[in-house]
């Protein structure tokens, strides 16, 4: 049946207040506008941040469709569209390209000035969403709302990506590699011998550890509060595990002691700016390298020993690895197909949409790196 054009009934789950359990309803989805692209999910990630987005920690609108990590189909596109077209394999990206603002222009800058991350609209760049529930606008997260069978994303937010990608598999290459995995290989560029450690052993700590090993770091700390995670790191490549809670000394501490001189790298993959200062605390006074992957808490502060910083250190923040999202995350795919890079032991868990409570609750309980939803 075609269904370009009208409006589509499916099932989304929505967060109806914050720290609310999410629920999985009947929504209405609109057609694309100018400049939009109605995708038809086929997986999606769950990502911490979607969990922070949730729990109101960062910038979201209630009630909202939450999700960003997605692949699907193109069903139907708007006026004006011309990258993609219906049946084509797509990917959501939270941070759009837009080819035309001073991030995008500029040959390092990624951070689309069309973004809807951080101050969060939940609305569509025309100031309107295409979600109704019951007769009540829903908002949009990030302009992707992936935790849904069909969602309208711009253009912009949208990459095509080669006919042969494995739907069910390739949805964490819209987040959760370029983060980790690109932090590491593309923004940090990890040196050959190098020493990294990694705070945060989930999806992105994850990826990044992965990032570590493939750029030839010689040692890599994974540090984690969940030693249920340390067997899945030390299969990515993790050389030494620590947990901050059995330490009798503070964590950048024991690093520095394990290091001699500090880490070349250090990566904070939480969002949490005590975590931040303790990665930062764990580099090499000189030549250390700190990278923020982690999305904080709205309204956070980081306080830095301001004395210290004439050393050399970098402390840089990082989104999706630097990457131009619609340039070169199609190039991440199709570097999957051709056994370049490695996502399958990333993915620890498979479940059908309609357990999106169960995947949660893996999720909270630490025992998966990334469960991704089917449709």
């Amino acid at each position: 049946m075609d269904t370009s054009g009208k409006t589509i009934t499916c099932r989304a789950a929505i967060a109806w207040a914050a720290n609310s359990t999410l629920s999985i309803e009947e929504v209405q989805v609109e057609p694309p506008k100018a400049g939009e692209v109605r995708i038809k999910m086929a997986s999606t990630g769950i990502c911490g941040t979607d969990d922070h987005a949730i729990k109101g920690l960062i910038s979201a609108l209630f009630p909202f469709i939450p999700g960003h990590e997605g692949a699907g189909i193109v069903e139907s596109i708007g006026k004006g569209v011309s990258s993609v077209k219906p049946g084509d394999k797509v990917l959501t990206l939270a941070i759009p390209q837009c080819r035309e603002c001073s991030s995008c222009l500029h040959p390092k800058g990624n951070f689309c000035e069309k973004q809807d991350v951080l101050s969060s609209s939940g609305l569509m760049l025309d100031g309107t969403s295409r979600f109704t529930c019951e007769g009540k606008k829903i908002h949009h997260s990030f302009r992707t709302s992936t935790f849904t069978e069909y969602s309208v994303v711009p253009e912009i937010a949208v990459a095509k990506i080669d006919d042969a990608a494995p739907m069910d598999k390739v949805s964490v290459i819209s987040c959760e590699v370029p983060t980790g995995y690109g932090a590491a290989v593309n923004s940090a560029k990890v040196t050959c011998g190098s020493t990294c450690v990694v705070y945060g052993l989930g999806g992105i700590g994850s990826a990044s550890v992965m990032g570590c090993k493939a750029s030839g770091a010689s040692r890599i700390i994974g540090v984690d509060i969940n030693e249920e995670k340390f067997p899945w790191a030390r299969a990515l490549g993790v050389t030494d595990c620590l947990n901050p809670r059995k330490l009798k000394k503070p964590v950048q501490q024991v690093v520095m002691e394990m290091t001699g001189v500090g880490a070349d790298f250090a990566f904070e993959a939480i969002g949490l700016s005590d975590v931040m200062l303790v990665a930062w605390d764990s580099c090499h006074l000189s030549h250390g390298v700190c990278l923020i992957v982690g999305l904080a808490p709205l309204n956070s502060k980081l306080s830095l020993d301001a004395s210290m910083i004439i050393s050399g250190r970098t402390l840089k923040g990082v989104c999706l690895g630097d990457y131009k999202t619609r340039d070169c995350i199609p190039q991440l795919v199709t570097g999957y197909l051709q056994n370049k890079i490695n996502i399958d032991p990333l993915v620890t868990h498979q479940l059908p949409f309609d357990q999106l409570h169960k995947a949660f609750e893996l999720y909270h309980a630490g025992k998966t790196i990334r469960c991704v939803l089917l449709f």
